[in-house]
């Protein structure tokens, strides 16, 4: 990851950040000169701002003189979960029971998809995506859902920020292709990804429309499960289900 700060950022901060994201990266922590090096830091420097957060508790040092994320987090991570999170978890745990595949609730923050809450199938070869991460749209399921409720000039807006990059051969890589597929979408009721992000892996996935914030459901596997004979049963239940979240959201706003 490099050091330079995006435009108008504080240094120190985007700094510290890229040290902190260099090391959840690692299952085992990272040594000093690693950990400087995966954040394109001189060691000096990574070594003061590590000290600083080791004191604040957000980053400690492992009996193998590796530093490792701190349990200060834990707080900040339990209250940084949305409220809809929470909501979503048990049509989630519905979702997975209902097809043994992975469920996941996802945002549109900023122009990035966001993953904010995930029951994992109960399958060893298994779809699995961190809550946290934010990906690119374009090659999403959810994604692709949130977009396809959107004005098209403000997707186009979007992938010419974005860009739409190749990450499989099945990618759409063109700004036509894409609003074509987000059109047959819309018409439809539901988005597919089928094998654009990952290669044999479909995510069927539905948007929750009415939130204030661009919102998806999804469910996630293999090809080889998620067949097109039973997309209509997972498009019937995701569409369900995002009915009920909108409720739900709805109902505990002021």
């Amino acid at each position: 990851m490099a050091s330079t700060s995006p435009a108008g950022s504080v240094q120190s901060v985007s700094r510290a950040f890229a040290l902190l994201e260099a090391i959840a990266d690692a299952e085992d922590g990272l040594p000093l000169a690693v950990a400087a090096e995966s954040a394109g830091l001189a060691v000096p420097t990574a070594h003061r701002i590590l000290g600083t957060m080791q004191k604040l508790g957000y980053v400690r040092q492992t009996d193998k003189r590796r530093y490792a994320l701190g349990a200060g987090l834990i707080g900040l991570g339990r209250r940084a979960v949305p409220p809809l999170a929470e909501v979503a978890n048990p049509l989630l745990e519905r979702l997975e029971g209902a097809f043994h595949e992975t469920a996941n609730l996802a945002v549109l923050d900023g122009d990035l998809v966001l993953y904010v809450a995930q029951m994992p199938s109960r399958h060893r070869m298994r779809m699995f995506t961190e809550i946290g991460r934010r990906v690119l749209p374009h090659s999403t399921g959810v994604g692709k859902a949130m977009l396809s409720t959107m004005p098209e000039d403000r997707v186009r807006a979007l992938v010419e920020r974005t860009g739409l990059p190749r990450f499989t051969p099945a990618t759409l890589v063109t700004a036509e292709d894409f609003i074509a597929d987000l059109r047959v979408s819309k018409g439809r009721g539901f988005a597919a990804d089928d094998s654009e992000q990952e290669v044999g892996v479909r995510c069927i996935a539905v948007a929750v429309t009415g939130l204030e914030q661009p919102t998806a459901l999804s469910v996630s596997g293999p090809i080889t499960r998620i067949t097109s004979a039973i997309v209509p049963r997972v498009v019937k239940a995701l569409t369900e289900a995002a009915a009920e979240l909108r409720a739900a959201a709805l109902s505990q706003q002021p």
